[in-house]
């Protein structure tokens, strides 16, 4: 294998089978000696990779990702993703996690999100703890399912459980959470994930209209149905939760644009994008705002 890596700025690092050339079978410990030392060149360039100058929060990551293949999509729950991929993501990680200082990491953004896939692979880069903050209610609510929770009680009685369950989690340490679509709306919810750092998962309505759809709107209590097709439905119903929330999911410390990161791939779909990609541009922008973060203290 032939390690190439292309750097601007900090760099994705990814590996292209070398050409096939005619020659004699190296021997066992000629071809033991190869190996070694391709494995030496590749560690090599990832760690030299990921040491670059950091970035801040309002400079996107320059990354080429043209010679990537894309892993399957954020929602599927496969974690399978590219040897130096994850090794990026675990290095950047070590990096980072010793000036999170045990915060908690709250995702926001609107329902389909990917916050739970997400989330998943940065508590385990992090070696954190996760929660999904639904799973959470509906554990205090004696095992109701969050759409029997809206039926049953209603979207108010939902909302004040949200509340409470985020105020016990902000007294923990080393977790990523992962909150509901509008946790965002009450101030006294950020008042609580002002004790970690918050990362809003930008995603364009249209890709999250197409994954909702895709699975049925079963456990989403605020998409009404109505008349037309499910993707236009849902669409609309987001576009309008969308208004009432997009100035508060801009609260948040940091904000990851999957739309920005699909361009810099050269990829159509958003919905294609690796998991493992969006979590490594997540510890991108937490990096950037933890950089802020040391400036302005050496101010004050």
């Amino acid at each position: 294998m032939e390690a190439r890596a292309v750097v601007k700025g900090f760099q994705f690092c990814t590996w292209i089978d070398s050409e096939k050339v005619k020659r004699r079978p190296p021997s066992g410990l000629a071809r033991f000696s190869r190996r070694l030392k391709e494995e030496q060149s590749k560690r090599h360039v990832l760690v030299a990779a990921a040491h670059l100058p950091k970035s801040n929060r309002h400079r996107h990551v320059a990354v080429d990702y043209n010679h990537w293949n894309p892993a399957s999509p954020v929602e599927s729950g496969n974690f399978h993703a590219h040897f130096d991929e994850s090794y990026v993501l675990k290095t950047k990680s070590q990096e980072i996690e010793p000036y999170l200082k045990g915060r908690c990491i709250y995702l926001v953004g609107m329902m389909g999100s990917g916050k739970t896939t997400v989330g998943k692979i940065l508590a385990q880069a992090l070696n954190y703890s996760f929660i999904d903050s639904d799973t959470f209610v509906e554990h205090e609510a004696g095992g109701k399912t969050v759409p029997e929770i809206f039926k049953l009680y209603g979207e108010g009685f939902f909302r004040d459980k949200e509340t409470e369950a985020l105020r016990k989690l902000s007294m923990m340490q080393r977790h990523v959470v992962s909150t509901g679509g509008g946790a965002v709306v009450r101030p006294v919810n950020w008042k609580c994930m002002q004790n970690g750092i918050s990362v809003w998962l930008d995603v364009p309505l249209e890709a999250l209209a197409q994954r909702i759809a895709d699975v049925g709107t079963g456990s989403r209590p605020l998409l009404h149905q109505g008349p037309g097709d499910a993707y236009s439905k849902t669409f609309m119903r987001l576009s309008s939760i969308f208004e009432e929330r997009g100035d508060a999911y801009a609260n948040a410390n940091a904000r990851v644009s999957v739309e920005n990161i699909a361009a810099k791939m050269g990829c159509r779909d958003v919905s294609n994008l690796s998991p493992t990609a969006i979590a490594l541009e997540a510890l991108q922008q937490i990096e950037g705002f933890l950089e802020e973060e040391r400036g302005r203290a050496r101010v004050f």
